[in-house]
Formats: structure tokens, sequence, C-alpha cells
């Protein structure tokens, strides 16, 4: 694995360890209209990126397929968002802002649970980045450097209101400064690890890219539609959430096509 892929798969962790890094500037909860606004934002940023970075590519793969050149991208759609939901309905979490937890009973803490929501979306986007920089090694004219870099900035972008999302609330409910931001690092601690056994096992199974390409679009795109978009459109300011989102998509769009 060279530098490039190296740096490419930490990008996003970087994004989250400056967002999570709020909590020593910022006093008290973020408000929640900002909360909306990064909500949208993220789910912007997740959705471009599954189209242009994950699903479209996917396609191009197996143009040779001609009318069947979907396949690919719709199984591989499909089994990512049956591999989220399964992960929601085995491991025990808590969504910001809810007081009932999801999946299975537990009696860890509620600062473990909610960690651990975020954590859970945060796979999926580390398996994005992981594919696509797999992609660029092996189909360079398909997926080039460049397009793996400008996705991987584009999902660092998010990850910083997201890793100021999960630490501030903490600090809130009683956790250190330290302790809040360690924690919401430790959130996005996942991306790297998941890109990295993406890359290798890619490696491995070349002819499934274009599987594994579309099995990060479907995992992303869940956690869109099950938590971000839900969460954004709650309450008051809900078209905060919505301007979020046109921002969010437009930023990864340009980014993906200018630079892909």
């Amino acid at each position: 694995m060279n530098w490039n892929i190296g740096l490419g798969i930490l990008i996003p962790f970087l994004g989250t360890m400056l967002g999570a890094a709020c909590v020593f500037g910022l006093k008290g909860e973020m408000k929640p209209f900002v909360q909306k606004l990064l909500l949208g934002f993220a789910s912007g940023v997740m959705v471009a990126a599954s189209v242009w970075s994950l699903l479209i590519p996917s396609m191009d793969m197996v143009a040779h397929m001609e009318k069947l050149s979907f396949v690919p991208g719709a199984v591989g759609f499909l089994l990512g968002i049956s591999f989220l939901l399964m992960l929601d309905r085995m491991v025990p979490h808590l969504h910001l802002n809810k007081e009932e937890p999801e999946g299975p009973k537990s009696q860890w803490k509620r600062t473990t649970m909610l960690l651990l929501a975020v954590t859970l979306h945060n796979i999926p986007e580390g398996m994005a980045v992981g594919v696509v920089f797999a992609g660029s090694i092996s189909s360079r004219e398909l997926v080039t450097l460049t397009g793996a870099f400008a996705l991987s900035v584009g999902i660092a972008i998010q990850n910083f209101p997201e890793g100021a999302i999960i630490s501030l609330p903490l600090k809130s409910e009683g956790e250190s400064r330290g302790r809040a931001f360690l924690m919401g690092t430790l959130s996005g601690a996942v991306e790297p690890v998941a890109a990295l056994v993406t890359v290798l096992l890619a490696g491995f199974i070349q002819p499934v890219l274009p599987y594994l390409l579309s099995f990060a679009a479907g995992a992303m795109i869940y956690v869109v539609v099950e938590e971000l978009i839900p969460e954004s459109a709650e309450g008051e300011h809900s078209n905060l959430g919505t301007l979020g989102f046109a921002a969010g998509f437009v930023i990864m769009m340009v980014l993906d096509v200018a630079l892909g």
C-alpha cells in the first residue's frame, strides 16, 4: 500500500478529529438549528458520493455487460442496505436527541450507545473510501486517484460537523472536555480501519470491485434515510436540513466531477 492510499484513508478521520476538537472552543450544546443544518449537509455529501463516486463507476466497470450493467450496482446496493440493517438490529445504540435506544436491550451507558450509533454509520464511509482507492489502483481510467481523494476530502468535510455533534452532547451530559474529545475522535477511528480492510480485500477479489462500490453506496444511503434525514427534519427549522442537504450535495458533486 503506497503513501497516497495511506494519506487518503486518514483524511476523513482527521475531519472527525477536528470536529471533535470543537468541544474545547464552544460552550454549551450545539444549537438545534445548527445541528439540523449540519445533519442535512452530511446527508447531501453522502448521497452525492454514493451516486458519482460509487454507483456510476460500479456500472462503468461492467459496461461490457451492456443492458445488464445495472446488475452489480443493484445487487451490491441491496446487500449494503441489508448489511447496515443487520448491524442496526444487532448492536445496541442510541441516536442523537432520542431517549429510547435501538437494537437489543443492554445495560451500557448512554454515552457508550451514542458513540456506537455514530460508529455504525462511519463503517460504510470508511468502506467507500477504501473501495474507491482500491478502484484507483486497478481501474485508473474509471476511478482516478484524484477522484478518490475528492471523495476522501468530501467525507472529511461532512465528518467535521459529525465529530462536533457527538463530542458536544457528551460534554453537556457531564463528560470532561478531554473525554468528550476522545470519544468523538474514537467514533471516527473505525473509518480508516474499514477503509484499510476494504483496500486489502479488493486487492484479492478484483472481479467483485463493482459490487463493493455499490455495496458501500447502499450502506451509506441506509444511514442517510434511516438516521440523518429524519433527525434533520424533526421539530422546527426542518427547512435548514433541506438547505444543508442541497449544499452538501452540490459541494460533493463539484468535488467529484471537477477533480475526478
